[in-house]
């Protein structure tokens, strides 16, 4: 085949900058690359954030357009560059999305679907160190909903180096994220309070969360601090105007870990809360690969639960992205590649 159905982004904007195309050449792997025939692939905040151009410079500077956006690709590998095993063609794999490099110089890093082409294709190339196999029952749309969200998640825990016993506090607990950080803190045996708006407080209480608070109580911070005591770990994807009184739920030595700001990017901060309490901030975005390599070991002992609130096709990618930015869904979404 030399031709695949593909969405492309042709530039920062709206949902009109989505393409979708059935003419879009398949990529070729180098020498140290796989060719990945794409099953399914989760949507993840990284995609709407890109297209809108959210990041602003902050993040990466090798995004060009035309781009095949998708960060999520599960697939089995067709075809390998001159430099990888035979023995690797037909594996089902689980892709990490970082595109990193050897000398560790987190400068250089990129990401799938953004850096370069991802997995809204029926192939995408990746190099073959970030190809997982795996070995699991779950199906191909329940996989594609965790790698983004899950390894996020993981990251933001692994930074504080979460441990059993501890209370973990978790805004957006509804969202990819927010459901990936109350099961990956309650599988290291923490404590979690998890807040989420009012309709979804029972579905997030059955994540596995110890307390549920419903974002819009008036005093949230005292809610917070009357079910725990105090916070060890404050796991924030939301930041906005909930951000001054939740950080000041932090005890002494405690942490709070960040990989998102769905709530709002600048936020009000008391510089008085943070040294004084010998508070530890963490920025979770360029995860090592190992973290990525547990979470595949994660899921193959079945200690990980897909949530997956819904599947599009392909050529629905724009419902898709709008059904994601209403946030009226629990866990992920899921576009299916193959027809």
């Amino acid at each position: 085949m030399q031709t695949m159905r593909a969405v492309l982004l042709t530039g920062h904007g709206g949902l009109d900058q989505l393409e979708y195309r059935q003419d879009v050449p398949v990529p070729v792997p180098r020498a140290d690359e796989v060719l990945i025939e794409v099953h399914a692939c989760g949507v993840n905040n990284t995609d709407i954030n890109t297209r809108t151009g959210w990041y602003n410079g902050s993040w990466g500077g090798g995004l060009t357009f035309p781009r095949i956006q998708g960060a999520d690709p599960i697939g089995r590998i067709a075809a390998i560059g001159a430099s990888v095993d035979p023995a690797r063609v037909g594996q089902r794999v689980l892709v990490d999305a970082w595109l990193r490099f050897v000398d560790g110089d987190l400068e250089k890093a990129g990401y799938l679907g953004s850096e370069r082409d991802g997995g809204y294709a029926e192939y995408v190339t990746v190099p073959s160190s970030n190809a997982h196999p795996i070995q699991t029952d779950l199906t191909d749309v329940e996989l594609a909903s965790l790698p983004c969200s899950h390894a996020t998640a993981e990251h933001m825990l692994h930074r504080p180096n979460v441990s059993s016993g501890q209370w973990v506090l978790v805004t957006g607990a509804s969202g990819g994220v927010g459901s990936a950080l109350i099961q990956l803190a309650k599988r290291r045996k923490a404590n979690v309070v998890a807040v989420t708006s009012e309709p979804k407080i029972e579905e997030v209480r059955r994540l596995g969360a110890d307390v549920v608070l419903d974002r819009a109580v008036v005093d949230l911070d005292q809610a917070v601090l009357g079910a725990t005591g105090g916070i060890d770990v404050f796991a924030d994807v939301v930041g906005g105007d909930l951000f001054p009184g939740l950080f000041g739920t932090i005890r002494r030595g405690g942490h709070y870990t960040t990989a998102g700001a769905i709530g709002g990017a600048v936020v009000s901060l008391d510089l008085r809360t943070l040294y004084l309490r010998d508070i530890t901030m963490h920025g979770a975005t360029v995860l090592p690969s190992e973290v990525f390599a547990n979470l595949v070991a994660y899921i193959e002992r079945g200690e990980i639960t897909p949530i997956v609130a819904g599947t599009f096709p392909l050529e629905e990618i724009k419902k898709a992205q709008e059904a994601f930015m209403t946030k009226e869904h629990v866990g992920n979404l899921v576009i299916e590649v193959l027809p």
